[in-house]
């Protein structure tokens, strides 16, 4: 079979795999010109992942082999640990020239990452109009549209035609973060407007740009949270967004992949806040045992605590409950649908609030139709629970605790105790939403809790007036 027959029956990671391979087998025959072609060719990411599957000496001689340019882009690419390991190796004129090809808002997210001597060293190699550079970023508010973004882009002027714009792209451009959108700027730098190279390729050489140029722009400031940034991306389907201080000066633009990158950051601090676990700025695979204790006590401690309102609901009536004999079996399994019922319509809100889907002031839309949900999803798990009871637990196990009336006062139960769910989970995150706080704390486990305290109380209730306990 021919090299493409080849390929075209191997998928993608398989592809991978026998690159790695064939790079490795390069490697231990120190055929370092052809590596270091194969390597030039490769995609940054790619390199990084095999950089990062070899041993310190290897890994150091194989990142010399690259280019300034492709070595600035891998080592972007790199984890922390591998960005440590070549950092501590290297010389200091080689940490020069590598600072200095980096982008700065990779520079940035580098320095943000590493311990403080390493940052000392990168800053001591850097030259003083990088290093001035990279600490106006950092004195930008954290997660803000001024931290992410980046400086290398390219500005035209309304005056010039497609022909000297596309000669300005020429000559400036192999050094910019992206080429494909150009932002438009008076002698003051202030934004005016946004072209595409699309536009530029489409259009006569000699048309000039505020002919051609969008003047309604999306922007961003300086101080701007990355969320909202992200959502623009999103809403409007950009590619490069531009970034204005408070004087509508362009100081710079956040390009998609940086606002990739917070998206997943978003998204995983939501889910962490959801499963009552305190944000972390570290990946599971780099966090100690001591650092995950730190951010999982506080919740669990919480829980653990606030769980004595039902021991002391059932202490309160285990009087009662202990008089009819198949009540008890059944405390659990009402909890637990109602933590589950609630953290359903908790999760859903949380989503569509974080999305833009809903607002704080659709509060009596959501509950309106999270209480139609709710008596659906209730009727029917209390109907199964009904034959459940009679048929399986009564006839089939031969438990003659479980009277119909017994059986009836559950399945009523779980009624109100699904609809109860619901709305607190619905309710919850929209109401920290409106004060201002994250969503995702009023999530799982904070409803859970709740929700076990107030199905107790449903449950002895309604077995109160249909047993008369």
């Amino acid at each position: 079979m021919e090299e493409n027959e080849i390929l075209d029956a191997m998928d993608y990671d398989a592809i991978q795999e026998k690159q790695y391979d064939e790079l490795t087998q390069l490697l231990e025959q120190k055929d370092h010109k052809t590596l270091r072609e194969r390597l030039e060719d490769m995609n940054e990411f790619d390199v990084a992942e095999f950089l990062s599957e070899l041993e310190d000496a290897r890994m150091l001689a194989v990142f010399r082999l690259l280019s300034k340019e492709t070595a600035a882009e891998v080592f972007a690419n790199l984890e922390p640990p591998e960005q440590e390991r070549i950092i501590t190796a290297i010389t200091d004129q080689e940490l020069s020239g590598l600072i200095e090809e980096l982008y700065v808002d990779d520079a940035v997210d580098i320095m943000e990452e590493l311990p403080a001597n390493l940052v000392k060293r990168l800053m001591r190699s850097a030259t003083p109009s990088t290093r001035n550079l990279i600490n106006q970023y950092l004195r930008y508010p954290e997660d803000s549209a001024g931290s992410i973004m980046t400086a290398e882009f390219v500005d035209l002027k309304k005056y010039m035609s497609v022909k000297e714009s596309i000669a300005r792209i020429r000559r400036i451009g192999e050094d910019k973060e992206t080429i494909y959108v150009c932002f438009v700027t008076n002698a003051s730098r202030k934004l005016e407007g946004v072209v595409t190279v699309k536009d530029l390729l489409l259009h006569d050489d000699d048309m000039i740009i505020e002919e051609l140029m969008d003047r309604n722009v999306v922007f961003a400031t300086t101080t701007e949270d990355q969320e909202s940034v992200s959502e623009k991306f999103s809403d409007y389907d950009l590619m490069a967004m531009p970034v204005v201080d408070m004087e509508g000066r362009l100081v710079g633009i956040v390009t998609v992949d940086d606002v990739m990158d917070v998206m997943e950051q978003e998204a995983t601090e939501d889910i962490e806040k959801m499963a009552g676990i305190n944000p972390s700025d570290k990946p599971y695979s780099r966090s100690s045992p001591w650092e995950i204790w730190k951010n999982r006590i506080p919740w669990l401690m919480f829980l653990m605590l606030s769980a004595t309102f039902t021991s002391m609901i059932l202490t309160s009536f285990e009087t009662r409950l202990s008089a009819v004999a198949g009540l008890v079996p059944f405390i659990p399994m009402l909890m637990g649908t109602g933590g589950n019922s609630g953290a359903q319509s908790a999760t859903a809100v949380i989503r569509s609030l974080s999305l833009g889907d809903i607002e704080p002031r659709d509060a009596l839309r959501v509950l309106w139709k999270e209480w139609r949900v709710a008596f659906l999803c209730g009727l029917s798990l209390s109907v199964i629970n009904f034959g459940k009871m009679l048929l399986v637990d009564g006839l089939l196990l031969g438990n003659a605790n479980i009277t119909l009336a017994v059986a009836a006062t559950v399945s009523l139960a779980i009624v109100f105790v699904v609809m109860f769910a619901k709305l607190v989970g619905s309710l919850l995150p929209i109401g920290a939403e409106k004060i201002g706080l994250d969503p995702a704390v009023m999530a799982n486990p904070l409803i859970s809790t709740l929700t076990d305290a107030v199905s107790l109380l449903i449950y002895i209730f309604i077995a109160m007036l249909i047993l008369g306990i």
